[in-house]
């Protein structure tokens, strides 16, 4: 355990960890659900990584991000994060500067949080002269009932599918976070299978907590490190107020709209959203709060 604790502290120093953490804060964008409870019954400050995958002998730290807000644009329509979105699980250094994504212990690793889609099926939002009493009403009405729709991000692949690189984090530049998604909009018109990208055919979202460089008609965005404060005994690390963004991927068609009809519907689908759209037409900006504890002090707590 003190070996543990001093390679931290001097992973620390030379690294900022406080930049490294940020990469989970935001993975809007990870793997699978089960419903099965978590095996760990850590304690105290060390309560929150109770889905770590501690019986992993690869976990070297665990994760307990929260994506809080930011909004996620595909074509021409944008979708803020309104509901909190969890990501928990665990990280393997496989080399230097490079971490492999374990899932959670009971397969929880991302919650299912639907985002409500601004507008529906309909497409429409209150005019902006409205006084905004009026325009939250008329929104909440469109946004619900038969028209509405929702947006929920789901891994396109398991979780090792992410790809980490720790010194494009550090250094604010370059590709320091890779994450396959596909995009599931739900609404009973829509049915249950209704995509924007799949396994198959996914939407990679390349983030990084530097400036991006999109092609047009995307300009320019940058994202942020945030806040680092260290927590007993540098065996958590907590980061808040981090962003990581990407403006530069491209977004497939729809697939599987409608069911039966997704030959009909498919297609509306893709006109209502401007899709598929090219590179520089999307964006995913994606804030939130990291809490990362050493695997060995998380099991300790126990």
């Amino acid at each position: 355990m003190h070996s543990t604790q001093s390679k931290r502290r001097s992973r620390v120093a030379k690294h900022s960890m406080g930049a490294m953490c940020a990469l989970a804060a935001s993975l809007a964008c990870l793997a699978g659900a089960g419903s099965a409870l978590a095996a760990n019954h850590p304690t105290g400050a060390y309560a929150k990584f109770a889905d770590c995958p501690l019986a992993n002998p690869n976990t070297e730290l665990c994760l307990f991000a929260q994506t809080e807000s930011g909004e996620v644009v595909i074509g021409k329509k944008t979708v803020p994060i309104v509901k909190t979105i969890t990501l928990q699980g665990g990280l393997h250094e496989v080399a230097e500067e490079n971490l492999e994504f374990i899932g959670a212990e009971d397969g929880n690793t991302l919650s299912k949080a639907p985002q409500p889609v601004p507008g529906g099926l309909l497409g429409v939002v209150a005019p902006s002269f409205l006084p905004k009493f009026l325009q939250e009403s008329f929104n909440e009405f469109i946004n619900k009932g038969i028209t509405g729709v929702t947006a929920t991000t789901e891994l396109a692949g398991p979780a090792k599918a992410v790809g980490v690189n720790l010194n494009h984090l550090v250094e604010g530049e370059g590709v320091a976070l890779s994450l396959p998604v596909k995009i599931k909009l739900d609404n009973a018109f829509l049915g249950s299978k209704c995509f924007v990208g799949s396994n198959a055919h996914p939407i990679v979202i390349e983030l990084t907590t530097g400036t991006t460089s999109p092609p047009p008609p995307n300009k320019p965005i940058t994202g942020n490190v945030g806040e680092v404060k260290f927590e007993e005994e540098f065996t958590i690390v907590k980061i808040s107020h981090n962003s990581l963004v990407n403006n530069s991927f491209a977004a497939p068609a729809a697939e599987g709209c409608g069911g039966i009809f997704s030959f009909l519907i498919d297609p509306a689908v893709d006109a209502e959203l401007g899709i598929p759209s090219a590179a520089g037409h999307n964006t995913a900006i994606l804030n939130g709060t990291l809490n990362e504890g050493v695997a060995e002090a998380v099991k300790a707590s126990e």
